[in-house]
């Protein structure tokens, strides 16, 4: 009979510890997956772990001591090299045998002696001949040690194998991270650990990638035949390196019923390794979620991409190339075209359409709404969140500059032109990603091989899952804006009764929508929620190239000088707000009026840059001068429309002698009426100059704060002063007393007790113009002694004079100070005869020959209040009480 041969002695790594007796081996591979091995510790049994419930089986609880068994022996062998023998092998294919850590079998740990003297398991002593295990055993008993202490209770675990709130439970854990122990592989990117100290049992995908899966057939079992390639290769990368090793864990959030989240091991992340060594793809929907950002994953895919590496064997990269030139390019935005595409004006000068990469914006649903008939559709207004949209970017970089980064040109497509698509920042601040997190836009999702995307593309991914989560914009179902706009220039009926209000409004804001030429606008009034079309008064501007009427196809040529006007016209108010003043209508249900932006004329301007000449209708208006001097400074220099104008000789003239008063009357506004009876007046002609002056003052005030008390006025300073608006004015310092200072504002004639604290330096851009508050004494006329009449005079004076227009003329100067008359606008009423008559002006007499019918009718009405014995007059004639016998001096 031949001698027992001793057990073959093997190598391999410790995979997986199922207990405390039990280990998968993996041994070297050959060619192909490593084989692996179930090695069960001879002549020893441990405690059970739990196992959480199956179809088949029910869920089972800890034996006492089950867990720490395991915990041992994971910590002391899992993914070390081993020895081990098969002693024993049953009919059912179970393999006996013992384990060693170390070099040789002489020298080596025996694992089972390890396991007894650490009393983590119990000796089998039926027909067992190795005696030192029995006296391991008696030793750790008498020891206490492990399974052999007396509190088997406190050694049982409390496993969670469900959650019941999955959102409560990652906002609890507040991206920290947890330690954890991985218990299963289920694929590259999918695994199941034990979340510590707590014993959570939770399915977790790694978030920001996904790897190759093995398919299950109808029973359950893996079907290599339609398993995804490279499965197997992703699933044994990670079980290597993961399987029950200790862990951090980051949940991020979750997909259905399994955490979604990143696992960081001491020698890194495993997603960054999977996509660098091509087993891994990136994901859209969970890249965003991703601690500390998704630029390494990209990064690492990348460089699979690059070195084509398994799943990207096939990978070509994108054969369009952008040059270097064209790559980057800064400019200022001229329109925006809707939700996603803007205009640009290149500093070559050149203008390019672009659209924002990666963003789509708001769009009508898939199934088409019914729409109500004989409506005209119009997107900006009836596709919802649109109209926001628009404004948005409108509001934020219309005549702003921006920078902008090509990403990649889409090419022409279902009619469709070329598109470059771009990333565009003003400033620090992502367009698109300010489109998508205030939810006026959302992101476009790509197939994983397509990298004709955004650079910043998982910036915007992140902002949408923020919109989302807060409910903005397009996510908001609950509140979907309407926008019922009134087209009034299609209507004249409409136009018609529409034109008292907008004549009644004053100056009006307004947006402009549309450029069809130099003078014809296409308007939208905020306030109304009505378009119109807008022509400019007082101008004859040439027409550019335009449709022919009727819709009939082709274009009518354009005037000389037209395309220039036009080109103006949209470089100055296209998607501005600017304000508007209507004057009247024509026949086809146009408004007729003057439009501001920037408080400037636009109608004044294009005469300016001879784009347009005067219309006789400007004659009437209180813009006419203005116009004429543009027209005279446009044809001087010969700009434009006036390049070949020839001025007429004007026969020379002896000036003739003007033996009347010069009557010159210019439209004012008063600004201020003092307790002296002085006047401080502006000249509307001035107006729009005020009105720029001070907008840049503010701007300048509001970029550059000043430090309070870094100036010291003194008397006769010019400075800035604020006023109780809270806003700041040009100022002259008339007195100083301590901390007080009395400022008179010189662009509107007021006075002001203020503080020292409230001054400050004028910056010298500002010093050079003159004051817009002119000083004005009402001529030939006085007022009374009485304090009594005065008032009464100056209430009369300012109900005449205040928040209206008013014309002045200057009469005479005396002692440096301009003499007027004034006149209403509107009535032509001389507001000094108004206040003669009624008794509350004494009559100045002057002896000049000039004056003396202005005194002659200034005198009547004197004399008519006496005769009736008005005001001043209801004693009598006052002046007599001026005679020498009364003790007074004349």
């Amino acid at each position: 009979m031949a001698a027992p041969q001793p057990p073959q002695v093997c190598r391999g790594i410790i995979k997986q510890v199922l207990s405390g007796d039990a280990v998968i081996v993996r041994g070297q591979p050959k060619g192909g997956p490593p084989p692996e091995r179930q090695i069960n510790f001879s002549n020893v049994v441990a405690p059970r772990t739990a196992r959480r419930a199956t179809s088949n089986a029910p869920e089972t609880t800890d034996d006492p001591y089950g867990w720490e068994s395991r915990e041992f022996l994971r910590k002391k062998v899992i993914g070390k090299e081993v020895l081990f023998t098969v002693e024993t092998k049953t009919s059912t294919g179970r393999e006996y045998g013992s384990i060693y850590l170390g070099k040789d079998i002489a020298t080596g740990e025996n694992l089972t002696e390890v396991m007894v003297a650490e009393g983590l398991v119990a000796v089998r002593r039926e027909n067992i001949r190795e005696s030192n295990l029995i006296d391991l055993e008696e030793t750790a008993r008498s020891q206490g040690k492990g399974k052999w202490a007396s509190d088997d209770a406190k050694h049982v675990r409390s496993v969670k194998w469900t959650c019941e709130n999955m959102r409560s439970f990652v906002d609890k854990a507040k991206g920290k991270p947890i330690e954890a122990v991985i218990e299963h592989v289920r694929d590259g990117s999918t695994v199941r650990c034990f979340l510590l100290p707590d014993f959570h049992y939770i399915t977790l995908m790694i978030s920001g990638i996904r790897c190759p899966m093995n398919k299950l057939d109808s029973e359950g079992k893996l079907d290599k035949s339609s398993s995804e390639p490279f499965a197997d290769e992703a699933r044994y990368f990670t079980e290597s390196r993961l399987l029950q090793r200790d862990v951090e864990i980051i949940l991020e959030t979750f997909n259905n019923n399994n955490f979604v989240g990143s696992i960081i091991h001491p020698n890194g992340n495993i997603a960054e390794a999977l996509l660098r060594e091509g087993f891994a793809r990136c994901v859209d929907w969970s890249i965003a979620t991703v601690t500390g950002g998704p630029e390494k994953l990209r990064a690492a895919e990348k460089q699979a991409k690059e070195k084509q590496l398994r799943l990207w064997a096939d990978y070509k990269p994108s054969s369009l190339t952008i040059a270097d030139k064209d790559k980057e390019f800064t400019g200022k935005v001229v329109e925006v075209v809707n939700g996603d595409a803007l205009v640009v004006k290149r500093q070559d000068g050149t203008t390019k359409k672009i659209f924002l990469s990666s963003v789509r914006p708001p769009r009508l649903p898939d199934s088409d709404t019914p729409r109500p008939p004989g409506k005209n559709f119009r997107p900006l207004y009836d596709i919802p969140w649109l109209f926001e949209a628009r404004e948005f970017l409108r509001k934020k970089l219309i005549g702003q500059k921006v920078h902008c980064t090509v990403d990649y040109i889409q090419p022409a497509q279902n009619n469709f032109p070329e598109k470059t698509c771009c990333t565009v920042k003003i400033g620090d601040v992502n367009v698109g990603e300010a489109m998508v997190s205030k939810g006026y836009a959302t992101v476009i999702r790509y197939r994983q091989d397509d990298d004709q995307r955004a650079s910043c593309y998982d910036d915007l991914l992140s902002a949408e899952a923020k919109a989302i989560k807060s409910a903005k914009g397009l996510h908001n179902k609950k509140e979907t804006p309407i926008h019922r706009v009134a087209d009034i220039s299609s209507d004249v009926g409409k136009a018609k009764g529409f034109l008292p209000f907008l004549q009644r409004a004053g100056r009006t804001e307004a947006v402009v929508e549309f450029v069809a030429s130099g003078s014809r606008v296409r308007l939208f009034i905020p306030r109304e929620t009505c378009l119109i079309t807008f022509l400019l008064a007082g101008i004859s501007c040439p027409r550019a190239t335009r449709p022919a009427p009727g819709g009939v196809g082709g274009t009518l040529p354009g005037e000389s000088y037209g395309e220039e006007a036009l080109a103006l016209t949209k470089n100055l108010v296209l998607q501005r707000e600017v304000e508007i003043e209507v004057d009247s209508m024509d026949k086809g249900g146009n408004f007729i009026g003057w439009l501001h932006v920037e408080n400037k004329n636009l109608s004044v301007l294009l005469v300016e840059e001879g784009l347009s000449s005067v219309h006789f209708t400007a004659e009437s208006s209180k813009f006419y001068h203005l116009l004429t001097a543009a027209q005279d400074s446009a044809k001087a220099k010969k700009l434009n429309i006036w390049a070949n104008f020839v001025e007429e000789e004007k026969e020379d003239k002896a000036e003739e002698t003007v033996s009347e008063r010069k009557v010159d009357y210019k439209p004012m506004m008063i600004a201020t009426v003092t307790r002296e009876g002085v006047l401080y007046g502006q000249y509307c002609s001035e107006g729009p100059a005020l009105e720029q002056m001070m907008d840049n003052l503010r701007t300048e005030f509001e970029s550059k704060p000043p430090l309070g008390g870094a100036y010291s006025p003194k008397r006769g300073d010019l400075c800035a002063a604020q006023f109780t608006d809270g806003l700041w004015y040009r100022a002259k310092v008339e007195k100083v007393a301590g901390s007080n200072v009395s400022v008179r504002y010189i662009d509107y004639g007021n006075r002001e007790v203020t503080q020292s604290l409230k001054c400050a330096s004028l910056p010298g851009s500002f010093s050079s113009a003159p004051p817009y508050a002119h000083e004005l004494h009402l001529a030939l006329v006085k007022f009374s002694k009485d304090d009594d009449y005065v008032d009464d005079a100056l209430q009369l004076l300012m109900g005449e004079v205040m928040e209206r227009e008013v014309l002045v003329n200057r009469e005479y100067r005396n002692g440096g100070f301009d003499f007027v008359t004034i006149q209403r606008a509107d009535t032509k009423a001389d507001v000094a005869r108004t206040l003669l008559s009624q008794g509350l002006l004494l009559l100045d007499e002057r002896k000049d020959k000039r004056l003396q019918s202005l005194v002659s009718e200034y005198r009547s009405a004197q004399e008519e209040a006496k005769r009736k014995h008005l005001s001043i007059w209801q004693y009598g004639d006052v002046t007599d009480d001026d005679a020498h016998e009364f003790g007074m001096e004349r």
